[in-house]
């Protein structure tokens, strides 16, 4: 497994273990939907990200906060779209 393989591996499985469902589910989502298709500077971004509060992003996420400055951009959008997540019913 190559270093890049490995470090996307590590950052699915801490967007996919937020501590609450919910998180889990819009940033493990992102993840599944985005992170494969994200060169060094996405890593990078999404790994910034990953160090955010839960109430943060998805607040950013949901649109009740702004995102910082150095937040905002092309990922940040995607993020927003909302449109990765996979609701499964009960």
């Amino acid at each position: 497994m190559s270093l890049s393989e490995e470090v996307r591996r590590r950052t699915l499985w801490r967007a996919h273990h937020r501590g609450t469902r919910e998180a889990d589910m819009l940033v493990g989502g992102f993840a599944d939907r985005w992170l494969a298709h994200m060169d060094a500077e996405g890593l990078r971004w999404f790994e910034v990200v990953l160090n955010e509060q839960d109430v943060d992003i998805m607040a950013w996420a949901f649109g009740t906060a702004t995102p910082p400055a150095h937040l905002q951009g092309q990922w940040m959008v995607r993020l927003c779209a909302l449109d990765y997540i996979n609701l499964t019913p009960r």
